[in-house]
């Protein structure tokens, strides 16, 4: 019976896999694309994507050697380097330093899937594989979006990958969101997903947070699993929301997509 370590491990080769066969046959004026996310062009998120995965292979590495993680000195380093490459490189970077990271996770025995201690640098803990695992699932996924909506409009999060990315979100919400757009407007919804069926709470006041699912909710939000997660995560503009999306209650759709800002 496969873990979650291994089922993070397979669902990061199939993104790379996928966005990888995408990438290779990008040319310049391709790169210099608007992407999903609002502030990049579509080379700028393959540098973050690049960047990411060499700075995540060195904690890795760190912690399967029993050395201390990576410092911000070395993550600021590998950002300017990134910084400084032409548009080209960024693409080619990414392939390269993905498919490493990408191995290396593929490299641990069931041992160490199990009991490697990572120290991601920002936790107050070292997590187990799994959960540095789903943290790279998480960025990684979403901004394959942002690079694969430059080129398709109806493009999706990839499917094996949303329901290993779902019960991560509320944790997300405190960042991700900003509860001053409701102007002191308070409502707990009730949220049903499909694809794969979850409920929950929104609970959306003084803070945005998920909680049980609630008996009397204020009003109720119906959307594919997929959906929910690029709109908490600032993914859900009108162009890019599918059928079977509704809201109901004293919040409407789009007071959502400007409480949740994303990344």
């Amino acid at each position: 019976m496969s873990t979650a370590a291994d089922q993070i491990i397979s669902a990061l080769r199939a993104g790379h896999e996928e966005l990888a066969a995408l990438v290779r046959d990008l040319k310049e004026d391709d790169l210099l694309r608007p992407s999903g996310a609002s502030e990049w062009q579509v080379s700028q998120v393959l540098s973050h994507l690049g960047s990411g995965a060499e700075i995540n292979l060195a904690t890795l590495t760190a912690a399967r050697g029993g050395g201390p993680a990576p410092d911000g000195d070395f993550n600021r380093g590998v950002w300017q380097r990134w910084d400084a490459m032409p548009p080209a490189e960024h693409a080619s970077g990414f392939l390269a330093a993905n498919e490493r990271l990408v191995e290396a996770y593929e490299g641990l025995d069931a041992e160490s899937r199990a009991a490697l201690r990572i120290d991601l640098g920002f936790l107050p803990d070292p997590v187990d594989v799994a959960t540095a695992g789903r943290f790279r699932l998480s960025e990684f996924a979403l901004h394959q979006w942002d690079v694969e909506v430059a080129f398709n409009p109806f493009a999706a999060v990839t499917p094996g990958a949303v329901p290993l990315l779902l019960d991560q979100i509320g944790g997300m919400l405190a960042w991700t969101s900003r509860p001053q757009e409701l102007a002191g407007r308070e409502a707990t919804l009730l949220l049903r997903l499909s694809e794969p069926e979850r409920t929950y709470g929104l609970r959306l006041g003084e803070r945005v947070e998920l909680t049980d699912a609630p008996e009397q909710p204020d009003g109720e939000l119906t959307a594919p699993a997929e959906a929910w997660l690029r709109l908490a995560t600032g993914r859900l503009g009108p162009q890019h929301t599918p059928d079977g999306v509704r809201v109901t209650g004293p919040v409407s759709l789009d007071d959502l997509r400007r409480v949740f800002a994303g990344f």
